[in-house]
């Protein structure tokens, strides 16, 4: 017996979101289209983005080359198991340009290729240019090879907004009116302003809420890639996924994937929303904290073994307010890699106690998170440092690593 994951009324209810968007089609094309630098870098500049994005030009001349780090040491990469570099906490425009500068003034730091962001999709993140100028330094200038973002559900929407996606899905949210026209989600659990650790809860049909937000995001931006926290949006975003393939994402820490037993379910679920091309919408799972190096090896057999083309990530170091005290993975993953095991390190703390590297630099508001630019830039600067370090020594013990474009000629 097969008991189907959405049923006609839920896929009914995805169905109605997407045509309110002008279609699959027509999201698509419109993704790809703010994919552009000329694009992003004019819309930027009538935002009040240009000089930025002028400077970040000029910075990305100063970042070092792969090459001439594997010439300088004689570095020689024919070992199996592959390591992917990602850092995470590049939270907006003036964040990420302020660690940029740092870096072209290191001139010594290998770019990472993935990025990732915690920051509220809000009207102003997603509207102002902040997100816009943000993707385009992260993917256009520096050569990221994806941008993750965050989508919050329990951020004030307009009630506008809400009542338009209950009239194109046909379900009703349980919100309450926070005046001046915007309205919530009532989140039930214990957690943040948000929500139950950014967004887990996702109660009810409220998967709809989180869908609506990331398609506004990614035909505003461009931004193509978001962070994917419950098993019920996990579900949805693959039957969305399959339909707009422009769309992917990567399945947080926070949904506990600590084991084999838990990606094995996973997987089912990704069997099912495939795409024709037999590629999955979700293309990175982050294996928990709690998982041991053996642990991680048999998820990478297993996932190979299933033929899905989905990557598996591991936090090296993390926050102090995420986990426990001191915590490294760096010899673990050594060990992943010598086993022939491909490996996305993820990077969500440098393994100090710095200001700003805790979870609450996720929950600031546009203005404080600007505000502290400088602050939280030092921070994701010193992840910077710490990813290149570790990687360095990856290499010289003879593994291919993936950087961003701007680190190489």
């Amino acid at each position: 017996m097969h008991f189907k994951l959405l049923s006609d009324k839920d896929m009914k209810a995805i169905d109605g979101l997407i045509e309110s968007y002008g279609g699959a089609a027509a999201i698509n094309q419109k993704i790809e289209d703010m994919r552009q630098y000329e694009t992003r870098k004019k819309i930027a500049g009538e935002k009040g983005f240009g000089d930025m994005l002028g400077k970040a030009e000029k910075y990305a001349q100063d970042f070092p080359k792969v090459e001439d780090f594997i010439a300088r040491e004689g570095i020689k990469t024919d070992k199996k198991g592959v390591c992917t570099t990602q850092v995470s906490g590049f939270q907006g425009a003036y964040v990420t340009s302020d660690c940029m500068r740092r870096l072209a003034e290191n001139k010594d730091v290998l770019f990472p290729t993935e990025m990732i962001s915690v920051v509220a999709l809000t009207d102003h993140y997603v509207y102002s240019g902040d997100l816009l100028a943000t993707l385009a330094m992260a993917e256009n200038i520096m050569g990221a090879s994806i941008f993750c973002s965050t989508n919050l559900i329990g951020i004030p929407m307009l009630e506008d907004r809400f009542a338009l996606i209950e009239k194109v899905t046909g379900e009703k949210f349980d919100r309450r009116d926070l005046g001046d026209g915007m309205s919530q989600l009532i989140l039930k659990n214990m957690g943040t302003a948000f929500g139950n650790l950014g967004g887990v809860e996702v109660g009810d049909n409220n998967h709809l809420v989180y869908l609506d937000g990331i398609t506004r995001a990614a035909l505003e931006t461009g931004n193509n890639f978001f962070l994917n926290p419950s098993w019920s949006t996990i579900i949805a975003a693959c039957y969305y996924g399959r339909h707009i393939p422009a769309i992917s994402f990567k399945i947080s820490m926070l949904l506990s994937t600590q084991n084999a037993l838990q990606l094995r379910m996973l997987m089912n679920i990704f069997k099912e929303f495939l795409r024709d091309d037999g590629t999955c919408p979700i293309y990175e799972i982050n294996i928990g904290n709690a998982a041991s190096p053996e642990t991680f090896i048999q998820c990478g057999e297993e996932m190979k073994a299933s033929g899905l083309p989905v990557t598996l990530a591991a936090h090296l170091r993390i926050n102090p307010d995420l986990g426990m005290e001191n915590f490294d993975w760096t010899e673990n993953a050594h060990k992943v890699l010598d086993s022939g095991t491909d490996i996305t390190i993820k990077y969500e703390s440098d393994g100090t106690a710095r200001p700003y590297d805790t979870m609450e630099a996720y929950f600031l508001s546009d203005e404080e998170r600007n505000e502290k630019a400088d602050l939280i830039g030092d921070v994701i600067y010193h992840k910077c440092i710490r990813c290149d370090k570790d990687v360095k020594e990856i290499m010289r013990r003879g593994h291919e690593a993936k950087f961003a474009k701007i680190a190489y000629r």
